[in-house]
């Protein structure tokens, strides 16, 4: 799948919020994107993403950030707030979520 196939409300929790914080992290979750087949696997690999950078969060700044290197508790406070607004968009029903339409 795409991002361009996420619900507005999976794509501002994911794409624009991490936009805010960081272009580099956001193309952490673009790229994870293409491995998944609908919004709720991205959903769930998003979490198990966001999981494995905490666990490790020093080696996560490193591998995802070339420039203007964040502060490690910006970060780890820009992760808290995502893996919650995801889970927020989980317990929205798929049927009541909403679709731009092309």
């Amino acid at each position: 799948m795409d991002t361009d196939d996420l619900s507005e409300e999976a794509y501002k929790a994911i794409i624009v919020n991490s936009e805010l914080f960081h272009h580099n992290l956001t193309l952490q979750f673009g790229v994870l994107s293409s491995s998944c087949d609908d919004e709720n696997e991205y959903l769930e690999q998003s979490l198990f993403m966001i999981e494995d950078w905490v666990s490790d969060i020093e080696i996560a700044v490193n591998d995802i950030f070339y420039e203007n290197i964040p502060l490690i508790s910006k970060f780890r406070s820009v992760l808290i707030e995502l893996k919650n607004s995801i889970i927020e968009v989980q317990k929205i029903p798929i049927d009541k979520r909403t679709y731009e339409v092309w």
